[in-house]
Parts: C-alpha cells; sequence; structure tokens
C-alpha cells in the first residue's frame, strides 16, 4: 500500500518509459512518472498532480510499482544521486585559477596540431588506477550532446564497444541521466547546449559531492587556447574538438577509464 510520507524513484525501466517515443502508458501514469524524482513524498505529488485526485494518484503509483516503473528510493542501487539543486550550484568565480600555470603546462604537452581555424586538441588523462567491475558489469558511459544524430552515433559506437550508455541534450536530461543509477563513469560532455553551458556544468560537478570524482571529457567544437584551458581549469580530464575520428574519441574515452585498447568495457582492465 503506498503511504503519503514515502518517496519513490524511478527504475531503470521507468527511466526508458519516459524516454521511449512509443510508450504505452497512459497520460495519467506518464505525468506521474515525470513528477517521481526520488526527493518527493506522496504527498508532494498529489499537491502537484492538481488535475488528478489524490485516490488517482494513489493508484497510479501502486500500479507503477506493480508494473516495476518504480520503487521506494530507499531500496532503489545506492549509486542513485541526489542531483535536484545541482544547476543552483554556485561556481566561484576564481574556480580553478590556482591551476593555470599547471594547464598552460598540459595544454602545451597534450596539443597535437594547431590549424588556422584554432587547435585540433587531443588530450586525455589517464587515471591513475582502473575502477574494477563486478562480474558482467559494463563501464557507464553518459554523452551530453544536444545534437540529436551526434548523440545517436556516439551511442551506437560506445554500446557496439560494450559500456553501457546513457545521453542528454539539455537541462532536464542531463538531471534525469545523473539521477538514474549506476552513477556514470565518465562523462562526455558538449560545451553549446540549448540552455546550459558545458564549462558551468562541469565546475558544478567538480563542486558536487556524489559528482566530483567523475571523470568528463569535453567534446565540443570550440578549439581556442582560451577554452581548451578552461576546461583543464575547471576539472576536464579530456578534451577533444569536433570534427573528431571515433576511434580518437574511443581511444580517449578508454584512456581517462585507464582501460587498455583491447580490453572489453564491461570486463576486468
Amino acid at each position: 500500500m503506498v503511504k503519503g510520507e514515502e518517496v519513490f524513484a524511478l527504475t531503470d525501466r521507468g527511466n526508458a518509459q519516459l524516454r521511449e517515443t512509443g510508450t504505452g502508458r497512459s497520460p495519467t501514469e506518464l505525468e506521474i512518472l515525470v513528477l517521481v524524482d526520488g526527493r518527493a513524498t506522496v504527498a508532494q505529488i498529489v499537491q502537484s498532480a492538481r488535475n488528478l485526485s489524490p485516490k488517482v494518484v494513489f493508484e497510479t503509483l501502486g500500479g507503477l510499482v506493480s508494473d516495476g516503473l518504480i520503487r521506494r528510493a530507499s531500496e532503489l542501487h545506492s549509486d542513485a544521486i541526489d542531483v535536484g539543486d545541482f544547476f543552483s550550484i554556485p561556481v566561484p568565480a576564481a574556480h580553478g585559477e590556482a591551476a593555470r600555470a599547471g594547464a598552460e603546462h598540459e595544454l602545451a604537452l597534450g596539443v597535437s596540431s594547431l590549424r588556422e581555424q584554432g587547435y585540433f586538441v587531443r588530450i586525455a588523462r589517464r587515471a591513475a588506477t582502473a575502477r574494477v567491475l563486478p562480474a558482467a558489469q559494463k563501464y557507464a558511459v553518459m554523452v551530453v550532446e544536444d545534437e540529436p544524430h551526434l548523440a545517436k552515433l556516439l551511442r551506437t559506437y560506445l554500446v557496439l564497444e560494450g559500456f553501457a550508455t546513457r545521453t542528454a541534450g539539455n537541462r532536464e536530461e542531463i538531471l534525469a541521466a545523473f539521477r538514474e543509477p549506476p552513477r556514470p563513469d565518465l562523462v562526455l560532455l558538449d560545451v553549446t547546449l540549448p540552455d546550459a553551458d558545458g564549462f558551468d556544468v562541469l565546475a558544478k560537478m567538480r563542486l558536487h559531492p556524489a559528482l566530483k570524482t567523475v571523470p568528463v571529457v569535453m567534446v565540443t567544437a570550440i578549439a581556442t587556447r582560451e577554452a581548451v584551458i578552461k576546461g583543464i581549469l575547471r576539472g576536464a580530464d579530456g578534451y577533444i574538438t569536433k570534427p573528431f575520428e571515433v576511434d580518437v574519441l574511443l581511444q580517449a574515452v578508454r584512456t581517462v577509464l585507464g582501460l587498455t585498447s583491447a580490453a572489453a568495457a564491461g570486463r576486468k582492465p
């Protein structure tokens, strides 16, 4: 029985239902799924769903539990992240400035070639140690890219390489992707997004307690020297400029995760 003080969160199946265009769920179920965020109580969801009666909300939540689309937040994987205040995290104006000298040096070592339009950059910092995964578990890569065709391309190649991949193209999708367990092992982050700045997302990640250690590789068309330094200063583990070769990107992913070229994404490196 669903109680007013309980808190529910989406399961992987629930997240998939929200992302799929061909879902067979009713408008009422989809509305409730949107309101379930792992933080709001059932009573708060009732207040938010103003066009639905409390009885309908309670019955719908019960049905979603039975169908495995939501679970009590306390029962879900501990890797689920509360990022409700993510975009309100204040970033100090001088964040990372103390590391500027190191960033300048790293940039000088990492730039592969220089073009008239700017730098063509392939920088990736190798992980000191790779995370050892349990059997059958895959490395999770989150792709933040607002161009649908490129996002689909990256996801396809990453899946073929054995990575568990999720995508996001705006603020709402970024929050949903961060909340989706397990916590990503790596984020590929575009800079120019419709309602967010990738450098700001990176800085907020480095200040968020649950995300500050997640490796980030910037993947962007912004190839100026200042932009690369800015990415490194804010904590990027890699910087690749568009257009890029897929093999170059996949190598950067393996490098940052500490994998060898031949290592499977879902196996121990």
